[in-house]
């Protein structure tokens, strides 16, 4: 190895100032990405009521994924948290994706129908006693969801004047997880399969 005698060195200070302004920058750009995540990615609530039962009880803790449809729309079942238009109370709330942008809802005979077809749901619910909005068929605008709560029958959702469809600039973010116990929140409350 060759040491090249005539290169000059920076002197011991100038080299320490260096490496303690570059770990200031490394340090500053960790704490603006954990900002970052906590405050514009991810947020946490806390489901308010019975609505979601079995899948979501009340005082369950959910962390809400707010990047989810950042690029892409919600998927029907997906379990949505939002914030109703024009609402005075400030808490969120939580159901799922139903009927999607463009299609028809119906709820006759205790079963959702989309489009005229019967709905096969991946998950445990009850049939519904109260078709509200939806027992005439409703169409969704382009930009509008239809939610219902998995306790269907104990539910303030889509099918009521208070809730109505929801607007995609209401919809805060995905429901992702939940804390206590951890557990993805769409691994929850699987239908049970006949085989």
């Amino acid at each position: 190895m060759e040491f090249d005698f005539e290169r000059e060195h920076k002197p011991l200070g100038k080299r320490i100032w260096f490496r303690i302004l570059l770990w200031i920058l490394q340090l500053g750009a960790a704490v603006g990405l954990a900002w970052i995540l906590i405050h514009v990615s991810v947020e946490r609530t806390v489901m308010t009521g019975s609505s979601m039962e079995p899948t979501l009880a009340d005082g369950t803790s959910i962390v809400i994924n707010k990047i989810a449809y950042w690029i892409g729309d919600p998927d029907r079942y997906d379990v949505i948290v939002f914030r109703q238009s024009g609402s005075e109370h400030s808490y969120y709330n939580i159901k799922r994706v139903i009927g999607l942008p463009g299609e028809t809802v119906r709820i006759a005979d205790g079963i959702v129908y989309i489009n005229g077809e019967a709905l096969q749901e991946p998950m445990n619910v009850e049939a519904v006693r109260i078709g509200g909005l939806a027992e005439e068929d409703l169409t969704l605008d382009e930009n509008e969801y239809f939610v219902l709560g998995d306790n269907r029958n104990n539910s303030e959702d889509s099918r009521f004047a208070n809730i109505g469809c929801i607007v995609r600039d209401d919809i805060i973010g995905k429901a992702w997880l939940t804390l206590s116990p951890f557990n993805f929140v769409d691994k929850l409350n699987p239908a049970d399969v006949d085989e």
